[in-house]
Parts: C-alpha cells; structure tokens; sequence
C-alpha cells in the first residue's frame, strides 16, 4: 500500500538544499509528486507531498528526521490522496497598490463563499512609474459545488474599487 505524505521545509537557504531531500527520498523509493519551495527573506521555504510503500515508510522516516538540525527543520504529516474535489476551479490574478490588509479582506470574502485557496502566490514590487509598491497576487481557488464561478467573480469585483486593485479571472 502507498503512503502519502506531505513535508514542510524551513532552512538556511543554502545551496544543496533541495538535493539532500531528494537524496534521502530517492533512496527509500519515494516518488516526489507536488511541490513549492522558494526563497524567502533569506530562508528557504517549501511543501511538497510524495509517496512512499509501508515497506520504506519507517526507513524513510527515520531517515528525514536525521537531515533535521537548527538550520534545517521538517514537518511530516500523512495525508489523503483521495480528497474531495471541487467542482470547479478559478484563477485570480490582483495588481495594485500595497497596502496592509489586502489579503485579510479578499480570503474573508472567499471564505464566506467556502471557497478553497488552493494557491497563493504573492509579491510586494516597486511600481515602474513611481515611488509606490505595487501588490501582485495570484491564486488558484476551488470552487464548492453549490457557487458558481460569476457569484465568486461578482463578489470579487465589488472589492476592486474599495480595495483599489485590479481584479482578473480565468478559469
């Protein structure tokens, strides 16, 4: 039977990083599905999930907390392959100026909507014709069965204006 599991990676960003992992992983028969990791003020963040038979699950357990020290920290947890789906999916892509709060007023609102964030990418950027920030985001949602892609669009256009950023959709 296969394992799935999802690990959480914070580190000292160094080179070398991403190949001890998958070292440790290649060398318990692990098979690397999904993953993000990115720097981050200095620190190496990222998820990733993969799968692993019983047969190599403790081995490689075991293995992954010996990569653990003061710089280099995992979090472990098994997981359900077989989760829910949503029905639909939906990509939103924010630009406008920074200000605090943003992304507080724009996950409340899909939260009210039972909206899943299944991504979220964002980023604080010099605007190219000023002294301001600009705020760039983009996120991928899912979408409950029982609310439409034009309720979450309609929802998130009535934010544009009050939260002073464009607001674009594919899905």
């Amino acid at each position: 039977m296969q394992n799935h599991l999802i690990i959480s990676i914070l580190a000292e960003d160094k080179p070398g990083l991403v190949e001890s992992l998958s070292k440790v992983l290649n060398a318990h028969h692990s098979s690397w599905n999904d993953s993000r990791m990115s720097r981050l003020a200095g620190k190496f963040a990222g998820i990733l999930s993969l799968d692993v038979a019983d047969e190599n699950l403790d081995a490689l357990m075991t293995a992954l907390n010996a990569l653990e020290n003061d710089e280099f920290k995992l979090l472990i947890e098994k997981t359900n392959a077989d989760e829910a789906q949503h029905s639909q999916t939906l990509s939103v892509s924010v630009l406008g100026q920074d200000r605090r709060g943003i992304v507080h007023d724009i996950t409340s609102e899909l939260a009210k909507l039972s909206v899943n964030i299944e991504s979220l990418e964002s980023q604080v950027r010099p605007a190219s014709m000023s002294t301001e920030n600009l705020f760039e985001a983009n996120l991928q949602l899912s979408l409950p069965a029982d609310v439409s892609t034009d309720t979450v669009i309609d929802t998130l256009e009535s934010m544009s204006d009050q939260l002073m950023v464009d607001i674009n959709f594919n899905d």
